[in-house]
Formats: C-alpha cells, sequence, structure tokens
C-alpha cells in the first residue's frame, strides 16, 4: 500500500514529467519544421502556411529568432483569449460542450472539496480505530484521513451521513443547470444553422421487397403515397464496399507513380526503378513509372467493371434509402413517427450528416443486426473479465507490503526505500494505463462489427462500453483485487466471520492506489496530450518515407478529432472517483481539482489549434455525461451504505435508504425535462426554420441541394481514378481513320466544330492532324452527377477516356 512518502515520490515523479513535457511543447511548437503539427487546424481552415524566414534552408527547419524563444509560454493565455462562442464558430458544438465538462467538474468538486477537507478530515482524523487494527490489517497514514478511521456504533458517522445529503444536493443542483444549459445551447446551434442536408433528410431502413419492383421504385412510391405534401426525392443505398477497397487501392497506387514522377523530373538523368515482386523485395527489375502505370491502367479496368456492376445489379442495391422532403417539419414528421402497421418495416430516423454516414454498415441486412449485437455484448463482457488479470497483476505490484507478509523472500526488495516508493506510487498507475492503451480501438472494432451506421454513434457506443470496462476493472476490479492482495494475511488466518469487516475497511484505503493513478493519467498524461510526441514521431516519418505530393502532405498533417470513445469514459472515472470518495476518502479530492484544470486549460489548445471534427453531433453525447454522473452518485451511496453497515451504525444507516430514491427521482426528471431535446427535433422549431426560410426569400434550390447529398461514395470517385478507359463496341464502317486524341489536344482553341448529326449535348471537334473527337457530358441515375467524356475514334472503335472528380473513403 502506497504510504505518503510513496505518493509523495509519485507525485514529484509525475510533476516532474508534466513539466519537462510541457516545455518541450512550448519550444517544439515554434519550430517551423513543426508547424503543421502543433497548428494542423489553421492550415485545414486555409489560416495559416508555412512560416517564411529570412534565415535561408536551416530557418525553414529551425527557429533562429532568439526574441520568440523569451516569448514561447505566449501560447497559456492565448489558449484562454476565446470566447465560449467564437470556439463554437471555430470548432463546432461538440468541442465546446466538451470543454464544459471540465468546467462542470471545477464546479462541482471545487465547494466540495473545501468543505470536505474542513469538515469531514478533522472528524476522521479523531477516530483513531486503525491504530488498534494495525497488528491485523495494512495501513498507512492516509488511512487515518478516511472514514475507516472512526471507530465502529460512533455517532460521528451522522456528519458523514449529512455531508453525503449535501454533496448529493449540490451535484445535482449543478447538473441541473448543466442540462438546461446544454440543451439551450444545442437548440440554439441547430436553430443558428442554414439549410443543410440533414434537416431535411430521412434514413429509411429494412424496405421491404416487391416482385417485379425495384426498391428505389418502392421507396418513390411509398412517400409519395403517405407524405404527399412533403415527399422531394430519394437516394438509394449501394452495397460498394468491394469498390471502395479497390479504389483506396488505386489511391495508394497514383501516390506511388506521383512520387516516382516527381523523382524523375528532379533527376532525369536516371529513371526509377522497382521489382516486380511483394513490395518490389524481388523479381525482375522495371521502370518504375510504366510499371505503376500498367498497374493503375489494369485496375481502372476492374474499377470501370465492378462500378457498373454496383449501378445494374439490383442485389447491390440495399433495402435502405435517404428520403428527402421540401421542410424541416415534413421531414420532422417522418422521422419521429411510426410508417407502417408493421413496426419493423420502413424504420426511419434522423439521416446523419453526410460526412458522419458510416457507408460500409448500411449494407449490413437489417435482421442480422440483433444477433449482431447479442454477439458483441457476449465479447465484451468476457473481454471485462479477462482483463481481470492484468488488472489483480496491477494490485499486486500496488501492494508489497501484503504480498510480503504471505511470502517472506520479498522482503529484500520490499525493505530498498525508494524502490518501495517508486514501485507502489508511480508503477501501478503507468501499468494500468499501458494495459488499457489499445482497448478503445478493440472496442471500436466490436463497435463497428454491431452495425451502426454514424461515425458519431460509433464513438459514442464504443465510449459506452469503455465507460462499463473502467467501471467494472479499474474502479471495482481495482477495490476487489486490491483488497485481495492488501489485506492477504488478515484472509487467511482469521475466521470468515471478519471478511466482511476487512472488506469494509480497506474499501477507502484503495484511494491510495487512485491517487497514483490520477496523477499519472490525469497529470503526466495530459501533459503528453498537449506534445502530441506520438503524432510528431508520426508526422516526420511520413514526411520522410510516404509524403511525396501536397496531397499526401495534407493526409500527413491530418490531426483527426477529438478522441471521445477515449476521453468522455476517462472523464467519467474521474467523477466516479471523485463522487465515491468525497465522504469516505476528501483527500483524494485536490488531485481530481489539479486534474480538471489542467485537463481543461490543455484540451482548450487542443480544441482551437489542432483537432478539426470529422462530424458535428450538436452535443448529442450530453445525456450520457449526465446519466453516468448520476450512476457514480448512485454507486457512492450504495457504497456507503454498505461501508457503514460493516462498521455497525445501525442507528444512521436507515436514513442513507433515501437518498438513492431521491437521486432516482431527480434522474428521472431531468430524463423527461431536457433529453427529448437531444433525441427529438420540435416540430415548433421546425415549423418556425421553415417560416423564417419563406419569408427571407432565399433562391436556393432545395432539390439541388440535396440531390447528391447522399450520394455513395461510388459516385464521387472520379478524381481519384483520373483515366478510365473504356472499350465500346462500334461497326469500322461508320468510322473514319484517325488516330487517337487525348483531351487537351482537342481544346476548342485548336478545334473548328463540324456539322454532323451528333446527340445535342455532344461536341464534335476537328484538329490538326485530322482525327475527329466527342466532347459531351454524361449523367448518372436520378441526374446526380456528370462527367466530361472524350471519344477517339480510330480504326478498331472508341476510346473514351473520363476525367472526373474524387472522393475519399
Amino acid at each position: 500500500m502506497a504510504t505518503l512518502e510513496d505518493i509523495g515520490v509519485s507525485a514529484l515523479v509525475n510533476i516532474l514529467g508534466a513539466l519537462a513535457f510541457l516545455l518541450a511543447f512550448a519550444l517544439l511548437r515554434i519550430q517551423p519544421i513543426n508547424d503543421r503539427v502543433y497548428f494542423p487546424k489553421w492550415y485545414i481552415l486555409g489560416k495559416r502556411t508555412s512560416p517564411r524566414t529570412r534565415f535561408g534552408v536551416v530557418g525553414k527547419f529551425v527557429n533562429l529568432d532568439i526574441k520568440t524563444y523569451f516569448t514561447f509560454l505566449n501560447w497559456m493565455p492565448e489558449a484562454l483569449r476565446m470566447s465560449e462562442s467564437q470556439i463554437i464558430s471555430h470548432a463546432g458544438l461538440d468541442s465546446a460542450v466538451f470543454l464544459r465538462i471540465y468546467t462542470l467538474g471545477l464546479k462541482i468538486f471545487g465547494p466540495i472539496a473545501v468543505a470536505a477537507l474542513l469538515l469531514l478530515i478533522p472528524v476522521n482524523v479523531s477516530g483513531g480505530t486503525l491504530f488498534s487494527l494495525r497488528r491485523d490489517l495494512v495501513v498507512s497514514d492516509i488511512d487515518k484521513l478516511s472514514i475507516s478511521n472512526i471507530r465502529p456504533k460512533s455517532y460521528k458517522f451522522f456528519i458523514h451521513i449529512s455531508m453525503e445529503y449535501v454533496f448529493t444536493f449540490w451535484v445535482c443542483y449543478m447538473l441541473y443547470n448543466e442540462y438546461g444549459r446544454v440543451a439551450s445551447m444545442r437548440l440554439n446551434f441547430l436553430a443558428s444553422q442554414g439549410r443543410k442536408p440533414e434537416q431535411f433528410t430521412v434514413l429509411v431502413r429494412n424496405v421491404p421487397g416487391a416482385s417485379g419492383r425495384s426498391i428505389s421504385d418502392n421507396v418513390e412510391t411509398f412517400f409519395q403515397k403517405n407524405h404527399p405534401d412533403h415527399y422531394l426525392c430519394h437516394q438509394a443505398v449501394y452495397n460498394a464496399n468491394k469498390f471502395a477497397k479497390m479504389a483506396r487501392m488505386r489511391h495508394r497506387l497514383q501516390n506511388w507513380l506521383d512520387y516516382n514522377q516527381l523523382k524523375f523530373e528532379r533527376h532525369p538523368d536516371k529513371r526509377p526503378t522497382r521489382k516486380r515482386g511483394f513490395c518490389g523485395l524481388w523479381g525482375e527489375r522495371v521502370d518504375s513509372i510504366d510499371f505503376y502505370k500498367e498497374q493503375i491502367k489494369y485496375l481502372d479496368k476492374k474499377l470501370t467493371l465492378e462500378r457498373q456492376k454496383v449501378l445494374k445489379d439490383s442485389n447491390s442495391v440495399t433495402p435502405s434509402a435517404f428520403v428527402s422532403f421540401n421542410s424541416r417539419w415534413g421531414a420532422a414528421v417522418c422521422a419521429q413517427t411510426q410508417q407502417s402497421k408493421n413496426p419493423i418495416m420502413w424504420l426511419t430516423n434522423w439521416a446523419p450528416e453526410p460526412r458522419d454516414v458510416y457507408w460500409k454498415n448500411l449494407a449490413i441486412p437489417f435482421f442480422s443486426l440483433s444477433i449482431r449485437k447479442l454477439v458483441i455484448s457476449i465479447s465484451v463482457f468476457a473481454l471485462i473479465f479477462f482483463y481481470m488479470i492484468p488488472i489483480a497483476f496491477v494490485q499486486s505490484l500496488a501492494n508489497l507490503e501484503g504480498l510480503e507478509r504471505v511470502a517472506p523472500f520479498l522482503r529484500p526488495v520490499v525493505e530498498w526505500s525508494f524502490l518501495k516508493s517508486f514501485m507502489q506510487g508511480f508503477v501501478p498507475g503507468l501499468v494500468l494505463k499501458i494495459f488499457l492503451y489499445y482497448l478503445p480501438a478493440i472496442l471500436m472494432v466490436m463497435s463497428r462489427i454491431e452495425g451502426h451506421v454514424a461515425l458519431s454513434v460509433l464513438e459514442r457506443r464504443t465510449a459506452s462500453k469503455y465507460y462499463y470496462f473502467m467501471l467494472v476493472n479499474v474502479f471495482l476490479g481495482s477495490i476487489i483485487a486490491g483488497t485481495a492482495f492488501q489485506q492477504l494475511h488478515a484472509f487467511l488466518h482469521q475466521s470468515a466471520t471478519q471478511i466482511p469487516r476487512n472488506i469494509g475497511v480497506s474499501i477507502p484505503m484503495k484511494a491510495t492506489f487512485f491517487i497514483t493513478y490520477i496523477m499519472v493519467d490525469g497529470w503526466a498524461g495530459i501533459a503528453c496530450e498537449i506534445l502530441r510526441l506520438k503524432d510528431l514521431v508520426i508526422f516526420h516519418l511520413k514526411n520522410m518515407f510516404i509524403v511525396k505530393t501536397e496531397r499526401d502532405l495534407d493526409k500527413a498533417m491530418d490531426p483527426g478529432g477529438l478522441d471521445f470513445p477515449e476521453a468522455l469514459p476517462s472523464l467519467q472515472l474521474y467523477f466516479l472517483l471523485g463522487i465515491v470518495y468525497m465522504v469516505v476518502t476528501p483527500i483524494l479530492l485536490p488531485f481530481i481539482l489539479v486534474f480538471f484544470a489542467f485537463a481543461y486549460f490543455v484540451y482548450r489548445h487542443q480544441v482551437i489549434n489542432v483537432y478539426e471534427q470529422q462530424y458535428e453531433s450538436a452535443a448529442a453525447f450530453w445525456p450520457h455525461v449526465h446519466a453516468r454522473i448520476i450512476a457514480s452518485l448512485l454507486i457512492s451511496q450504495l457504497l456507503l451504505l454498505g461501508l457503514l453497515s460493516t462498521k455497525k451504525a445501525a442507528n444512521s444507516t436507515p436514513l442513507l435508504v433515501v437518498l438513492p430514491i431521491l437521486t432516482l427521482s431527480f434522474h428521472k426528471y431531468c430524463k423527461n425535462r431536457f433529453e427529448p431535446a437531444f433525441r427529438r427535433y420540435p416540430l415548433e422549431e421546425a415549423m418556425n426554420k421553415d417560416t423564417q426560410d419563406r419569408s427571407s426569400d432565399s433562391d436556393v434550390n432545395l432539390k439541388s441541394l440535396l440531390a447528391d447529398a447522399y450520394l455513395h461514395p461510388i459516385f464521387h470517385s472520379f478524381e481519384e481514378v483520373d483515366l478510365v478507359e473504356i472499350k465500346v463496341e462500334k461497326n469500322p464502317d461508320d468510322i473514319a481513320s484517325s488516330s487517337p486524341s487525348s483531351l487537351s489536344s482537342a481544346s476548342p482553341e485548336h478545334a473548328h466544330h463540324l456539322e454532323d448529326e451528333t446527340p445535342d449535348n455532344v461536341q464534335r471537334y476537328e484538329v490538326d492532324p485530322p482525327h475527329t473527337t466527342y466532347h459531351y457530358e454524361v449523367e448518372s441515375p436520378n441526374n446526380m452527377y456528370k462527367y466530361n467524356v472524350e471519344l477517339a475514334n480510330n480504326m478498331y472503335g472508341y476510346d473514351f477516356e473520363s476525367h472526373y472528380h474524387g472522393y475519399q473513403y
């Protein structure tokens, strides 16, 4: 068990580590070579360019301006300069509300910490019961500051119960105000937005099939019949996962081609080469440029065939569609009502933002979703209990003294004071952090398998799984395993009737482990977040070995968004620790306050300068935050109830029974009062917004806005596939002999128009040397996209090249 000395060593190590990270960040951020790592958001917004320097080549990499080194801490006040409304405009409502969670923590635990330290600590110290148990149990000086130090049947427990009531009412008061504030911010944010596709669009799933009719025809008929005044158009959903995989492969090949062409331009005396085998490791050595052109040409043909298959094969159309309406009111009615007498058919929900759609899961059959969720639930359950093994190992490191009593051969290690302090005060928190490192990625894969169709939902579901994991393993698992290791000697040598007493006394003692964890994760870990060490190394490695074009540089710079699947559960763990221990072991509260203040400061800087959110959910995660803080209150009350029962406080314990009931009643009221703003869109708001649009006489063509908003990426892939050559069979007698032409040679500046019987949308040109080309536009189904095509006639038929715009999968 960690003593005051152990915690002092841990605090020293973590504070020095945090200061080292902050100093390194302050110096690295002013170096020109790192500018895209620490200010990527401003590059993405187009408000920042690569730093210019007057110090020549060296100045492009190292900041040689001595003056900037005296002002390298200016980033601190700059992080606080932007107001909340400016943050909403700059980074979105999700980011602004995420920052409010940290301020909520400060508002809740600030007054509680003052009251607990002034009132409860003196009461706990005056108990003195741990002195009589010192021979049986492993205790430390910090434990004398907890409720464990109060003697059984003491009237002092009335003070703890009273403070539990006071603290609970304070937490509920702050939660109520914050819930109302965030709900108001959400409605105002939605009302302030202009026309956006998701405001008029509904995702329809499980569309029933009909013999002889396509899914698209069924959708159009159904909505024209049931929503005749508001239905506008719809977009079918295609299963194009195979095409997307091929497009990503072509993108990689195109990058290698660009790289080798740039390399050849810089050194025209030597053409780049490579081997044909896997990753260029073996095989015949060939010209790299020709090799990648050949590979791209072959893949283009496969892409063309796959695209045609998707468009023409009815099996490629999923029983889902994005249905758009001519008003927000019409969309709200459709999204929030049952469409069919069969409750599992024609299921409607608000469509996610176009950039929020996770297209891959739209192809999952609806009937399999329940099976997938069941399988994943069982898998998460198994994973949680599998992780009990490393948790128990971490707790064995945190309780060397308990192990020493059972295994005396460990005495030489335990008696080495500095090593003992380091092992108990720093290593357990660090090891636990390492064990948790890959867990969010594993849980994200599980959430994808469940079949959610929006990235925001995927992240919220992952955060939910991670929270339950943190609750069961990190909190409850650490208490149970830690108590077992900590009091192992007492459990093995005392009667079974004494075990409940030992557990009741030992639970507050685990505060020492959580204090060390807070310092590792919440102090040094947050300082590491602002340093972005992993992102810094990866960016420079990509810049050295992968970046070949400006497009590659932009991708290497991509910072991603706030890591909600990991950040939200970690935050909720800190709320849980603070609320559970606010009465039991109040000495933990100052460590949590330092975390909330420091993390707020750091994440404010990151939101302003670094992160670029992939989607905007308008703070849809807030009900989960609220519910889990309420759960923390309930856990705190139940644990205190159990703890007092082991203290034989029969007279005072019944007073706590009412508190969980009051807490649940408060949660139900907040759920009914505020949660509908996050689950439904009020028809009143929708009608007001539609009325404002009509009164403004806007010239926006709503149908053109919605026409390709939810177009599958297969139709946006036309810049990634720059040249697609398709053979079109044609009677050779109808074709004049000519040589092939490129699009550039057929430009109107070098051609004169010929009169001929050609389609209305085809422009025919003749150029020198004489040959004929046709330049026209091809339209996709439903007029969703257009692309230019050039036909160059020759004696074998028509070869045509299409030039079109790309989409990132």
